[in-house]
């Protein structure tokens, strides 16, 4: 069964980790092993690989991870650096799943629907992580960063001013930071050169590293408003402080969150309330997630995906 997501989108490497947990013992390659071709295939936003592998007879599972926007998307940073064959973030057709895929999209019950979600495919609720439970001695700030088609002078001016103050902040506060980010890490780094002497200050790509077990050992969660990040706080019932939403699909995701969802902002590295790791009377604290129908979503959609997956390897189309 061959794996592929966009390492520089960060909800797309989050939902393949967390459908591939479920896999059981199904043998997984990654997206260069395709001689031969693979039994079925898993693959997370790339219009271009889901074509070239169905052009190859392989039964494709195409998931859409990300909320989308609405017009043509924003142009990428000029630092990001693309596989071959990755299609181009203006094109018409750069997020709709081929017809001859089996199309899933990351929609939590709870949200309201961004439109249509296209022919034949199906929401699948919340893509949650295998392991709910957080260590109970976690300490220190996880930033969770999506720079995935925000346009150059936002990620710069976030970058160049609100960054280096919430990483001082969460030094300072939590004892140690780590910033997780999916692209854009040349201009991460030097907006944090500043910092880079600090002890506890770690810098890493989400494509290369485990946010969601980062998370675990976290005390304090910041992360952009992208679903990956709110399907990791609200499985583990935990508080997470939104950043500032940065593109059009940010944004997009942040105004309908504002009607359903009461979840604070990071914008102040100030607000002591930012910092707080316990609720009334010390008690672990939690994000406000009692607020939503249980009825509305079960936390399942990962494990649908893989029993999809694991019925096409074992009876192909």
């Amino acid at each position: 069964m061959l794996l592929s997501a966009r390492p520089d989108q960060l909800d797309s490497t989050l939902a393949l980790r967390r459908v591939a947990a479920h896999l059981g013992d199904l043998r997984p390659v990654g997206a260069e092993d395709v001689d031969p071709p693979p039994v079925t295939a898993l693959v997370c936003d790339d219009v271009a690989r889901t074509e070239h592998l169905l052009g190859l007879g392989v039964p494709v599972v195409h998931l859409i991870s990300g909320h989308p926007a609405a017009g043509v998307p924003p142009e990428r940073l000029p630092t990001e650096r693309l596989p071959a064959g990755t299609p181009a973030a203006d094109s018409p057709a750069a997020d709709a799943p081929p017809e001859r895929a089996l199309g899933r999209v990351h929609r939590p019950g709870w949200l309201p629907a961004a439109g249509p979600a296209g022919r034949g495919v199906r929401p699948t609720g919340v893509l949650a992580p295998q392991r709910t439970g957080r260590s109970r001695s976690r300490s220190g700030t996880l930033l969770l960063l999506s720079l995935w088609r925000v346009p150059a002078a936002e990620a710069e001016a976030f970058a160049g001013a609100a960054l280096p103050a919430l990483v001082a902040a969460a030094l300072h506060r939590t004892g140690s930071c780590t910033v997780v980010a999916d692209t854009g890490l040349d201009l991460l780094r030097s907006a944090l050169g500043g910092l880079t002497g600090r002890p506890g200050l770690r810098l890493g790509r989400a494509a290369e590293t485990d946010p969601d077990a980062l998370h675990a050992e976290a005390a304090v969660f910041l992360a952009s408003p992208v679903l990956g990040a709110l399907a990791l706080a609200q499985a583990r019932r935990a508080p997470l402080a939104l950043l500032p939403a940065l593109g059009p699909a940010q944004r997009a995701l942040a105004e309908q969150l504002v009607g359903v969802l009461p979840l604070p902002s990071a914008e102040d590295p100030a607000d002591p309330g930012l910092w707080a790791q316990s609720g009334a009377g010390g008690a672990p604290a939690a994000g406000p997630w009692h607020l939503l129908d249980p009825a509305l979503d079960d936390l399942r959609g990962a494990q649908r995906v893989a029993r999809t997956l694991r019925q096409l390897a074992l009876a192909p189309l």
